[in-house]
């Protein structure tokens, strides 16, 4: 099953201008087999919120917030580029890869 996503288009574009990654390129990073996948209880109030750290398709390591729906549709909420820290821990999960 392919996997399916949606987004705010001006949230979109926001995020451009905050932190340098469209969702469009975000999203690869569902695609990355070594990601780590987090739960994100401090901004899970109103929806079960997840982060999921990994390789974008154009070698950027990035940190995603998304929520999984409903009809089975990953909803992004926001990306940036991981901290010095979290590519660290990415680095030490996966062996040094």
């Amino acid at each position: 099953m392919e996997i399916q996503f949606e987004w705010d288009y001006s949230k979109n574009i926001k995020n451009k201008k905050k932190h340098d990654i469209l969702f469009e390129e975000a999203v690869t990073v569902f695609y990355d087999d070594n990601a780590l996948l987090y739960c994100d209880p401090e901004h899970s109030e109103e929806e079960e919120r997840f982060l999921l750290l990994g390789y974008t398709s154009t070698n950027i390591i990035c940190i995603v917030s998304h929520c999984y729906r409903e009809d089975k549709v990953i909803r992004i909420i926001s990306a940036r580029k991981a901290t010095k820290e979290e590519r660290e821990e990415y680095y030490r999960y996966n062996g040094g890869k």
